[in-house]
C-alpha cells in the first residue's frame, strides 16, 4: 500500500491528464479539475442569478448564495461530491486563481473611486459616510467584546476589534452602483448622495482595512505592525509621485475614437501585478497594491474605458464567481448550532443594520433630507456585497475569525444586501415624491413668454450636431424667458459589475457646466454642449438614463416629468448612409421610442437626423434654413406648426406652411376611403380657430410663408409634398386627422413616424432635409396613435423579453 500510495503522489502535482483511455482519471489532475470547478460555478451561479432577476437582486447574491449552497452547508455536506469536485488538494490552486481575478477587480474597483470628485463631495455627503462608519464601527466593537466572551475566545483583541469594526461599517461600493441603476435611482438626489458617500466610506474602510492587517501580523513585536504601516504609507507615497505622470502620459496618447495600442495596457497590467506583489511583500494584502493603483490611473477618456472593457468581462464572468465559492466552501453554516450562535447571529445583523441605518438618518435629518429619503440612505448605505467577504476572508486567512464567527458574518453581509432592494422599493418612489405643479407639457401654450424646456436624447455622437442646431433654432426671442435643455445621454445598462462608466456619467448627472472650469474634461460631448451653452444663451445641462434597453422608456419619461419638460426629442433609430438612404443603427432604440410615445408627460419629437446645419454648431448670425410645415389638421399638426413658429421667431429661419385641404367641388375615390371618423367637426373647427389665430400673428411678419393647397387625393398630395423637398428641416405631425390622411397608411414600415413621417424617410423620397415627426402630449392618446404604436406587438414583445 506504501509503494501505490509513493507511485500517484506524482501524478497528482501534474497539470494535466493522459486522458481516460491511458487510464487516467482528469479529475485527479490540477488543469481539467479547475476547468470543471469553473465551468460548474458559473453554471450555477448565472442560473441562481436568472431565478433571483426577478426579485431584482443584483448578481452578487446570486454567486453569495451559489458559494455557500456549493460549500459544506448545503451540497458539499455529501462527501462524495466534495471530495470529486472541490478535493482539499485543489484548494491551493482555487484560491489562487480567485485572489488573481480579485487582484484585478479590486484594481476596477479603484477605477471607480476618483480622487477628484471625493474632494468635492459636499459636507453632507461627507458627514453621512462618516455617521455610516463611526456609528457602526463602535458598535461592533461591542458587539466584538460578546464575541470573544462567546464563540471567538482566544482570538487577538486588537485586530479582533478593527475587523469588527470594519466589517459592520464597510459599504461596498461597487455593489451599490449596481443595485441603484437597476433601481432607476442612480441619477436622482438620493442616488448622487448614496454614491458620494459609499465613496468616501469604501476609501475609509480601506485604509481601516489595511490597519487591521498590519495589526493581525504573525510578528509578536509590535514594532512588526508599525513597520507594516509605515512602508505601506511609503508605498502609496511612492504611488502618488511616480504612477500618475506615467499614467497621463499613456492616456495622452490614446485619442478618443482610436483604438487604445496593447503596450499600454499590458504596462498596466504588469504595474497592477508589481503593486500586488510588493505589497504583499511589506505583509498588507496583494489587493492593495491592485487598488492603490486604479485609485492614480485617470478616469477619463477612452484609456481607462479600455481597462474596463479588456479585464471586466473575463474578470467578473470567469474568475469573481470562483472567489464566492472559494468563501463558500469556508462558510459552514452547521457550525451555528443552539440558542447562543443564533441569538448571537440575530445581534450580529441587528447591530449592523442599526448602526449604519440610524446613524445615516440622524445625520441626514440634520440636513433636512426629507425622512423618507432619509431611511432610503440608510438602506442603501447597508449594503455589503463582494466588499464585505473580501474583509471577512482576509479575517479568516489571517486567524482573526474562527468558522462559527465567519459563518455569521457571511449571512450577515448575505441578510444586509438582499434586503437592500425590497426596503428601497418600498420607501422610495421619486414618481410619487416629485409630484409638482406641471403646466407646459406642450410647446403650444397660452404664456408664450413663459420658459421653455426640451429634454433632447442621444445614443451616440452621432447626433450630437444636429441636435445642437436645433436648439440654435429653438431658442426663439429674448422677449422669452430662456430655453431650458436637458441633454440625455442614453446609456445601456450592461451585465458587468463595476459598470465605471455609468458611475462617472451619474456623478455628473445634471450639473451645469460651469461647475466643472476646473476639470479640464476631454468629453466632445460636453465640450460641445459647453460651446453652444456660451453662444447662444441657451442653458444646458447633462443629463444621464442608464437602463437596460427594454426599460430605458421609464427613465426618460420620469426624467421629463421632473424636469417639467413641455418636449422630448428622440433619435430616429436609422441614420444616413453616404448614398442618403437611411440604415438601421440599433433595432432595440425603435422600441423605446414606441414606447416613450406611448407613455409620455409631454408632447415628443422623433428626429430623423440627416445632418441639420452640417457637423458643426451653427453661430446665430449664419443660420440660414427653411424649414416646411406640412398641415392636415389634427392635435399633432397643431403642436408641429405651434414648434415652427416659435423656431420662426429667430431671425435666421424662414418657415414654410403648407395646408392641404380636399377640394370641396371634387370627391374622389381615394379620399372616401377609411375616412378618418374620429376626425369630427369640433376638431376641424378647433383647426379653423388655431390657423386664424396663427395667421393673425403672422400677418406683418415677412420670414413666414402661409399657402393653403387643394388637392383630390392622396397620389396628389404625395405630389404636392415632394415639389417642397429643398428646405433643411420637415416639421410634421406624427397622426394628422383628415380626409386626406387616411390614404396615406398604405405603407408604413415605421407606424411610429405617422404617414407622412413615414412618406418622407421613404427611399422614394428623395430629399437631404432633416425631419421632426411631433406627437402633441394628451392624457389619452386617440384610438389611431395608441394602435399604431401597438403593430409588431409580437416583435416587440420577444424583444422585451429578451
Amino acid at each position: 500500500m506504501a509503494s501505490n500510495t509513493a507511485t500517484k503522489c506524482p501524478s497528482l502535482t501534474k497539470a494535466t491528464s493522459n486522458g481516460v483511455f491511458q487510464g487516467d482519471n482528469p479529475l485527479d489532475y490540477a488543469l481539467p479539475l479547475l476547468i470543471l470547478q469553473i465551468f460548474l460555478v458559473v453554471v450555477f451561479t448565472r442560473f441562481l442569478a436568472y431565478i433571483l432577476r426577478p426579485f431584482r437582486q443584483p448578481r452578487v447574491i446570486a454567486e453569495i448564495i451559489g458559494g455557500v449552497l456549493l460549500g459544506p452547508s448545503a451540497l458539499g455536506r455529501n462527501h462524495k461530491f466534495l471530495n470529486a469536485v472541490f478535493p482539499p488538494r485543489s484548494l491551493t490552486v482555487l484560491d489562487t486563481i480567485a485572489n488573481f481575478g480579485l487582484l484585478f477587480f479590486l484594481f476596477l474597483v479603484g477605477l471607480e473611486l476618483d480622487p477628484r470628485s471625493l474632494k468635492r463631495t459636499g459636507k453632507k455627503a461627507v458627514s453621512i459616510a462618516l455617521a455610516g462608519i463611526i456609528v457602526p464601527f463602535a458598535l461592533g466593537i461591542g458587539t466584538s467584546y460578546i464575541l470573544r466572551g462567546t464563540i471567538s475566545q482566544g482570538v487577538s483583541q486588537a485586530p479582533f476589534l478593527v475587523f469588527m469594526g470594519v466589517a459592520l461599517s464597510i459599504t461596498a461600493f461597487p455593489v451599490l452602483a449596481r443595485i441603484l441603476a437597476e433601481l432607476k435611482l442612480l441619477t436622482t438626489d438620493v442616488g448622487r448622495m448614496a454614491m458620494s458617500a459609499a465613496a468616501v466610506n469604501d476609501l475609509a474602510a480601506w485604509i481601516l482595512l489595511a490597519l487591521a492587517i498590519a495589526l493581525s501580523g504573525t510578528g509578536h513585536s509590535p514594532l512588526v505592525s508599525l513597520w507594516v504601516f509605515l512602508c505601506g504609507s511609503g508605498f502609496i507615497v511612492l504611488c502618488i509621485l511616480i504612477a500618475p505622470p506615467i499614467f497621463k502620459w499613456m492616456a495622452r496618447r490614446c485619442p478618443e475614437g482610436e483604438p487604445v495600442k496593447e503596450i499600454y495596457i499590458c504596462a498596466t497590467l504588469v504595474a497592477v501585478l508589481a503593486a500586488g506583489f510588493i505589497t504583499d511583500s511589506i505583509g498588507i494584502h496583494a489587493l492593495f497594491g491592485a487598488f492603490v493603483l486604479g485609485v492614480i490611473v485617470p478616469k477619463e477618456g477612452p484609456f481607462a474605458r479600455a481597462l474596463v472593457e479588456k479585464v471586466e468581462d473575463l474578470i467578473s464572468g470567469l474568475f469573481l464567481p470562483l472567489y464566492f465559492v472559494s468563501s463558500g466552501l469556508k462558510t459552514n453554516v452547521a457550525t451555528i448550532q443552539g440558542a447562543q450562535s443564533w441569538g448571537l447571529l440575530v445581534l450580529v445583523i441587528f447591530t449592523a443594520c442599526f448602526g449604519k441605518i440610524i446613524g445615516t438618518i440622524l445625520v441626514s435629518l440634520s440636513y433636512k433630507v426629507p425622512f423618507k429619503e432619509a431611511v432610503t440612505l440608510g438602506f442603501l448605505m447597508n449594503t455589503k456585497g463582494l466588499v464585505e467577504l473580501i474583509v471577512l476572508n482576509i479575517g479568516k486567512d489571517r486567524g482573526v475569525l474562527n468558522d462559527q464567527t465567519f459563518a455569521i458574518m457571511v449571512l450577515m453581509a448575505l441578510f444586509t444586501t438582499v434586503v437592500t432592494t425590497p426596503a428601497v422599493l418600498a420607501l422610495y418612489k421619486p414618481a410619487q415624491m416629485a409630484k409638482s405643479e406641471y403646466k407646459h407639457r406642450t410647446i403650444r401654450r397660452k404664456e408664450s413668454s413663459s420658459q421653455l424646456r426640451l429634454l433632447t436624447c442621444f445614443h451616440s455622437t452621432r447626433n450630437i450636431p444636429t441636435l445642437i442646431n436645433l436648439m440654435e433654432v429653438t431658442r426663439g426671442t429674448e422677449k422669452r424667458k430662456g430655453l431650458h435643455v436637458y441633454a440625455m445621454h442614453l446609456m445601456e445598462l450592461s451585465e458587468r459589475s463595476s459598470a465605471i462608466l455609468m458611475v462617472h456619467k451619474a456623478r455628473k448627472n445634471g450639473m451645469p457646466f460651469w461647475n466643472k472650469v476646473h476639470d479640464s474634461d476631454p468629453n466632445q460631448i460636453i465640450v460641445a454642449f459647453e460651446a453652444v451653452e456660451h453662444l447662444s444663451r441657451v442653458s444646458i445641462r447633462p443629463t444621464t438614463a442608464i437602463s437596460a434597453m427594454s426599460s430605458m422608456h421609464i427613465d426618460i419619461c420620469l426624467s421629463a416629468e421632473r424636469k417639467r419638460v413641455a418636449i422630448i426629442i428622440l433619435p430616429f433609430h436609422k441614420h444616413p448612409r453616404l448614398d442618403g438612404n437611411l440604415e438601421t443603427t440599433r433595432a432595440d432604440l425603435r422600441y423605446v421610442n414606441r414606447r416613450v410615445l406611448e407613455h409620455a408627460p409631454c408632447s415628443v419629437g422623433i428626429l430623423v437626423d440627416r445632418g441639420l446645419g452640417g457637423t458643426s454648431h451653427v453661430s446665430a448670425s449664419n443660420v440660414d434654413y427653411k424649414i416646411s410645415v406640412f398641415f392636415f389638421g389634427g392635435h399633432d399638426d397643431r403642436e408641429a406648426l405651434s414648434y415652427g413658429a416659435l423656431m420662426a421667431e429667430h431671425p435666421g429661419i424662414r418657415l414654410n406652411v403648407v395646408r392641404f385641404m380636399v377640394d370641396p367641388e371634387v370627391v374622389g375615390e381615394s379620399v372616401r376611403v377609411d375616412i378618418n371618423d374620429s376626425y369630427c367637426p369640433e376638431a376641424r373647427s378647433e383647426d379653423e380657430e388655431f390657423l386664424a389665430e396663427f395667421k393673425e400673428k403672422i400677418s406683418n411678419d415677412g420670414s413666414i410663408k402661409y399657402e393653403e393647397k387643394m388637392v383630390n387625393s392622396a397620389a396628389e398630395t404625395v405630389d404636392m409634398i415632394r415639389t417642397h423637398n429643398r428646405c433643411n428641416l420637415f416639421l410634421v405631425g406624427r397622426m394628422p386627422e383628415g380626409q386626406l390622411v387616411a390614404a396615406l397608411y398604405k405603407n408604413s414600415e415605421c407606424p411610429e413616424l405617422g404617414p407622412v413621417g413615414n412618406l418622407l424617410t421613404s427611399p422614394d423620397f428623395s430629399t437631404t432635409a432633416s425631419v421632426l415627426i411631433v406627437q402633441q402630449y394628451r392624457s389619452q392618446l386617440s384610438g389611431d396613435s395608441l394602435n399604431s404604436l401597438k403593430e409588431e406587438e409580437s416583435t416587440e414583445d420577444e424583444y422585451a423579453a429578451h
